[in-house]
């Protein structure tokens, strides 16, 4: 009988990378969607769609019919201008939807053995130098707040008996990532550069560490805060001397951080943000990266 998987998010962007992992590697997959029609269209290797409005309420008891595993990747995109409505959107599309989706599983007849919950390192907020390992506690800003939060409603599942795992996942480096896709025409411009004083630490993962890593998580037993960011920390300065080296162009154009705020509001304070999130439990139980360090991650999701 094959192992069976429901995930929230299966469209995204790292939706989409652990679909074609796990499929190849013989789990059934089944997940929700608000147009099912549409989202089967899309993403033919999901046997089974479920049609679900996350924030109205806990999903069909049906969708939990022999499944071991759930993936939520659930939540607002954080890309665009942080107005009080998106700011709105950006919490409760977490917070609620992952209260419903546990509510769910508090009503199916037979439980998930494993949760593995989306987070981000915007956990932990502003951080200055600081090496922040998954006992670091959380910051005090709104988007570390809203990551808080929805840690919490994860984490209501192991209530249940449910082993619950918060991926406290760095921006994503990839072929076609949504955070990389926006910076490439501006630096192959030659006009791209560090933002604000470059001097804030900037964590990134690749996206094949992604899956790596939630396979390892699964095959592990790993429970709990995970941070999921590679070994190397760089800084916003570091990050951007980088890309510029890979394309290859100039990075010498910096965006004061007066013009992002002024841009960007509420999203500007994330890219100004400080982290030096370290994988350290998946460094102590063993995980190997595949992409340990920027340049070759970065090669490699640009082609060259």
């Amino acid at each position: 009988m094959k192992m069976r998987m429901l995930l929230t998010g299966a469209t995204g962007y790292m939706g989409r990378r652990l679909c074609s992992r796990f499929a190849d590697n013989g789990w059934e997959l089944w997940a929700f969607s608000r147009d099912a029609r549409r989202a089967q269209e899309s993403l033919p290797s999901v046997a089974r769609w479920f049609e679900w409005q996350p924030e109205a309420g806990p999903p069909p008891d049906a969708a939990f019919e022999g499944v071991s595993t759930v993936i939520n990747l659930i939540g607002e995109r954080i890309s665009g201008i942080w107005t009080p409505t998106k700011r709105r959107t950006l919490r409760s599309s977490r917070e609620v939807s992952t209260r419903n989706l546990v509510a769910g599983l508090a009503a199916a007849q037979v439980r998930p053995l494993v949760l593995v919950s989306a987070s981000a390192v915007g956990y932990y907020g502003d951080r200055a130098d600081a090496e922040l390992t998954e006992q670091s506690p959380p910051g005090d800003n709104f988007f570390s707040e809203t990551c808080e939060a929805w840690e919490h409603e994860a984490l209501e599942a192991r209530e249940l008996g449910i082993r619950v795992v918060h991926l406290r996942a760095a921006p994503v480096v990839g072929e076609n990532s949504p955070f990389l896709r926006p910076m490439l025409p501006i630096f192959r411009l030659g006009v791209g550069g560090r933002m604000g004083s470059g001097r804030q630490w900037w964590p990134w993962v690749h996206v094949d560490d992604v899956v790596g890593a939630v396979e390892f998580i699964l095959d592990q037993k790993l429970e709990g805060p995970v941070n999921l960011a590679a070994p190397e920390a760089v800084t916003q300065n570091d990050f951007a001397k980088t890309l510029g080296r890979v394309l290859p162009r100039p990075a010498m154009v910096p965006i004061p951080a007066f013009a992002l705020n002024m841009a960007l509001g509420g999203l500007a304070v994330e890219l100004l943000a400080s982290r030096k999130a370290i994988p350290q439990k998946l460094l102590d139980s063993g995980y190997e990266f595949k992409f340990p360090d920027l340049e070759s991650a970065l090669r490699d999701a640009t082609g060259t």
